[in-house]
Parts: structure tokens; sequence; C-alpha cells
């Protein structure tokens, strides 16, 4: 299929050279980084500051209410989406494409989604980059929009293959490398901001201290405040350092959750004391990294706010905690809106206001746009909010956007896309970044590494999660090639998170004459039909080797096994990294990010922080 060039042409270059007169007018025509290269970065703040809030003076109050809101939108292009993207977005919003949403609400920003078709292939997204700040350029106040994503890498990526997909938090927390952790950021900052995504959703920067967390989980660090701070502050350096704005979540810490907040409303129970020790050393250390923007929690924590609102809507927690204890003057975003977590208590009209009066800045992905920007128009109207306080956050808002060049330029090109998305160079740092996350927790009989020659004939059982971003999956698949690639002889049986007797029965005959079977896990729990499965394999006599796929806490329930290695996600990079190891191409380095309790008897260890071994 052709795709327009992403260099939008002569339009777009006549409308880039008028704004950016009127900028230079303005003052704003110098990026943060040539204000640092002739020695204006002192005094360069107060007078961007004037600059800014003259465009602030000149907007409509409209204008300020739209600038205040990140809203998702249906379509690979800005202004000719398919049929069934119109339709979507008319059921939904009552506009037909992004261009006219823009047009209608003057929003400040856009979210990307695999699910709302924004992101088939990087030269669509690009152009869908170009044509979104296109139309923002046409607007009356001309300002360029925060095109964002939830880019967490992992088991979150919305960008998926050729861009490179990298390892997630707690991989990265069991390789334990900070500077592998900038470096990962690093690239995929390049990647999103050569899309013209200008500000990510991570990194994620909860300490997961509860196993059975539903949302969290792997997405964190681990369970060690300190060393989530310090991967956390790498991270937000590397995506910075790319010009992509990072967003520390979810403030103030969503690890010790039994609840899923996108389904209903958790609780968290600490103590202040216990919240100053586990759950706000991330967030300090990313703020003194200079990080550009926070999310907040859909969460009550009673402690903090003895009123119960969520911390989203908690004027204690985000005034009173994160911007005066805490000294954070970026911007604050909303996690999304249409979450239940944050609906359970006010309407969609209320929960904006309420927002905005605790301390938001930036209002992400309402249900209906209509009923939130009406809401706080009708607000602002009746006096229950100042304009004054609407001006304090488009003034964060637009510093943000100076900071990362919108102003300047906010168009990407499709060189830019080819010179940095995917690239020889990217991938092959994700292998050798992911190398050195695997971990080794159980190697009986010194099983691994597999020797070809002994044991040559594998089977390769499991789940097949859903693969997370156009990668090459499902997981049993991969690992069926990778170990084919390396020489060995795959056969592969899926087996699924929950087989049945027959499947189980199934999988017994198809081990029977092989060498070794390796098993894909996926979030076991005690008497689950993965255990189950793990255990018939096992009574066959052939030594079993199970790979979690996602928790590590599977290691637990599975002492039949002979090995346990750790994956922490089932995207390639992972698990090629993860055939690496069994097959000993590469030597396990990873030490385990959070503690695994024995499944006995819970309040023992089994595996505590730290433990990893190596061949």
């Amino acid at each position: 299929m052709h795709h327009r060039q992403s260099s939008p042409g002569f339009s777009r270059r006549t409308l880039l050279a008028a704004t950016t007169a009127g900028l230079a007018a303005a003052g704003l025509s110098t990026t943060p980084a040539q204000a640092a290269a002739t020695g204006k970065g002192k005094n360069d703040k107060g007078k961007t500051d004037k600059a800014l809030l003259r465009i602030v003076s000149g907007m409509s109050l409209e204008e300020k209410v739209g600038q205040l809101f990140v809203m998702r939108v249906y379509g690979h292009s800005a202004t000719a989406p398919d049929q069934a993207d119109i339709d979507a977005n008319l059921k939904e919003i009552g506009v037909r494409t992004a261009a006219e949403m823009i047009d209608k609400y003057k929003v400040g920003g856009i979210i990307y989604f695999a699910w709302a078709h924004n992101v088939r292939d990087p030269h669509q997204i690009a152009d869908l980059s170009n044509g979104i700040q296109e139309v923002g350029r046409r607007q009356p106040a001309k300002i360029p929009l925060i095109i964002s994503t939830d880019q967490e890498h992992g088991i979150v990526a919305r960008v998926g293959k050729p861009a490179t997909l990298l390892p997630g938090a707690m991989a990265l927390g069991a390789g334990g490398s900070r500077s592998d952790a900038r470096r990962a950021a690093a690239i995929a900052g390049a990647e999103l901001r050569a899309l013209g995504i200008n500000q990510d959703y991570a990194p994620d920067s909860d300490v997961n201290i509860n196993p059975a967390n539903p949302v969290i989980g792997v997405r964190s660090f681990g369970a060690d405040p300190a060393a989530v701070a310090r991967m956390a502050a790498a991270q937000v350096e590397g995506y910075q350092s790319a010009g992509v704005a990072a967003t520390a979540k979810h403030f103030p810490g969503h690890g010790d959750t039994a609840t899923d907040s996108h389904t209903g409303l958790p609780v968290i129970t600490h103590t202040r004391e216990q919240w100053e020790k586990l759950d706000a050393p991330p967030f300090k250390a990313v703020i003194d990294a200079g990080i550009d923007s926070i999310m907040t929690a859909h969460l009550v924590v009673p402690a903090l706010d003895p009123a119960e609102d969520p911390a989203t809507l908690s004027r204690p927690i985000l005034t009173g905690i994160l911007r005066e204890k805490l000294g954070y003057d970026g911007v604050v975003i909303t996690d999304s809106l249409g979450m239940e977590g944050v609906r359970t208590k006010y309407g969609d009209d209320r929960v904006p206001v309420l927002a905005l009066k605790a301390g938001v800045d930036q209002l992400l992905n309402p249900p209906s746009l209509d009923v939130a920007y009406n809401g706080v128009l009708k607000a602002v109207r009746s006096g229950e909010l100042t304009e004054q306080r609407l001006d304090e956050s488009i003034l964060r808002i637009l510093r943000l956007k100076h900071k990362l060049g919108l102003f300047k330029d906010p168009y990407v090109t499709r060189r830019g896309v080819e010179h940095t998305v995917g690239t020889r160079a990217h991938l092959a740092a994700a292998d050798k970044i992911a190398e050195r996350t695997t971990t080794l927790l159980v190697n009986k009989d010194r099983l691994l590494p597999l020797n070809r020659r002994t044991h040559k004939n594998v089977l390769v059982l499991g789940a097949n999660p859903a693969s997370p971003s156009l990668s090459d999956g499902p997981p049993t698949t991969v690992l069926g090639a990778a170990l084919t690639e390396l020489g060995f002889s795959a056969t592969v049986l899926a087996t699924g998170t929950a087989p049945g007797q027959a499947v189980i029965d199934q999988a017994v005959a198809a081990a029977a004459g092989k060498d070794a079977v390796l098993v894909g896990t996926y979030n076991v729990t005690a008497g689950s039909a993965q255990q189950r499965l793990v255990n018939a394999v096992a009574a066959t006599g052939v030594p079993v080797i199970t790979l979690s796929l996602r928790n590590p806490y599977d290691v637990a329930h599975l002492g039949a096994a002979t090995a346990h290695v750790a994956a922490y996600s089932w995207i390639d990079v992972e698990l090629r990294a993860a055939v690496r190891v069994l097959a000993g191409r590469a030597e396990p380095r990873g030490k385990l990010p959070v503690p695994v309790q024995r499944a006995d008897d819970p309040s023992q260890v089994l595996y505590p922080i730290g433990y990893g071994l190596r061949y």
C-alpha cells in the first residue's frame, strides 16, 4: 500500500515558515538545546515564560479548556481514516476524524493506541503525526500538539515491529544495569521521536511488593524501592536525552494493589511511614532526574487523604504531597479517565473538574470528550474553577511543548524514520540487553546449558498469550524457531494457559522419545492446569525446563521441573535471549528483582531478591 511521504510538502513548509517567523517574534524559535549552546539557558526561562504567557493571554476560554485534554481518536490518518474508524469516531466523539476533533475541541494532545488503528507501520505513524500537527498549526492559537502513547516495552507496547521492541521494566530490574536501562530508553525514545510521538507514558515507577498485583507485576522494575528508584531515574535520562517527555506512573504508587484500577477502585492500606519508605523513593528519584511529567493513579490511600478520593482527584495527594512536599512543578497527567477506578464516585462531567482542582494539568482520554470538556467549561463559567487556575496548567503544558522543540518544528521526516526506527544497531542492542536479564532459578542435575549432542530433540509446550505488538509470536513458535536456529530439533505443541486432560495426555504422548521438554508458563497458580501439565510430563522421566513468560512467581508452583528460567515477558527479544541462555550461547546473568514466596507457606521466601544461578 502506498503512503503519502512523511515530509508534508509545500503547504507544510509555507505554514512552518510563517509560524516560525511569528514565534521568533515571540521569542520562542530557539530550542532549549540551542539556548544552552549559546549560553542563554539561565535567563532563558523567564524570557520563554513571558513569550508563552503572551500565547496564553491570546487564547479564548474554549481554546484553554481544549488545551488541557489528551484524547484518543480512531484512524491511521488525520484526515482520511477508514470508514469503520469514521463510524467509531462519530459514535464516541461526535466527529469524523482527528482533524475535525482538533478543529472542534482544540485539544492539546492525542494518544495513540493499536486498537484505535493509529499504528499500522512506521511511515503511516509519521504521516499521522504530521497530519495532526498540520491541523494544529491551522488553529487560531497555532499551538503544536503533544502526541503520546504507552510504550513501556515488555508486555505494554503500542508500536510494534519493525520498530525495536525492548525488555520491559522487571526484566531490566533483573539485569540490574542502569546503563542498560538508560540505553533501552534512549533507543525507545529516539524511535518514538522519529515517529512524531513526543510523550511516552513510561517508566512505570511503582514498587511491586504484592505478588498478586493484577495490573502492575512485570511492568515494575521490582520490589526494592532503592533499586526501582535507580532504574526509573536512568530511564528518565534515556527518554529525555532523545527528546521525548518521560512520564513516571502511577503516583502515589500502584505496586501494592490486589484490584485492577481499570475495573475497580483499589485501596492502598500503607501508613504514611510505609508510603515514605516503599512507594515514594522512585518518584523522588525521577523528580531529581528532571522528569517532564508524572501520571496519577486511580486508587485510594486513606493515610494520605482521609476523604478517600482516588489520588487523581485528591488535592492533599497531588498538591499537598507531589507539588508542595516533593517540590514538583512539571506536568501532572491523569491516568485514563475512562478507567473504572476514577468513575466510581463521581460523574464523567465532574471528574475532570475535580482533577483540575486537585492539581492536575493534562486530562487523559475521558470516556466522552464532549461531557468532560463542557464540564470544565461550565465550572469556569460558574466560578468554581478560575481561568487563572487553567492558565497555570496551560503554562506548564506549553513549557513542555517548548522544551520538546515543538514550537520550532513539530514535524518528522521519512528519512528520519528510515534512519532511526528498527535499525540493525538498535535491534542488536535490544538482543544484548535482553541476554543480560534472563534469570536461571533452578538447574537440577546441571541440565542446563542444554547439550545439542545429548539433548537434541526438544518438545516445546506452553501458553501462547497474545503477543504484545506485531511480533513473530505466538511464544511457542518463537521458542521452537530459536531452538531450531541453534541446531536443536524442536517440535511445538501449544497447550494454552488452561490445558484440559485431553491436551495434557497429548503432551505426555508427544514427550515420548524426546530428550527434553521446554514449557512456557504464564502466571501459574497452585493446583492449576499448567501445574498439572508440568507434573504429568515430568512423571514420564523426560527432563522438563519451565520458562516463565510473565511473572517470575511461577517457579514456586513448578517443583517437578528439572530447570526453571524467568524471562519476564513473552516478546520475541526476551524469548530468543532465553533460548540462547538455555543453549549455552549466553551466560544467565539476571538476578531476581522481587522475592518469590513458597507456595505452601507464602510467609516464607523461597528465592530472595538478588537470587540467580550461573553456569
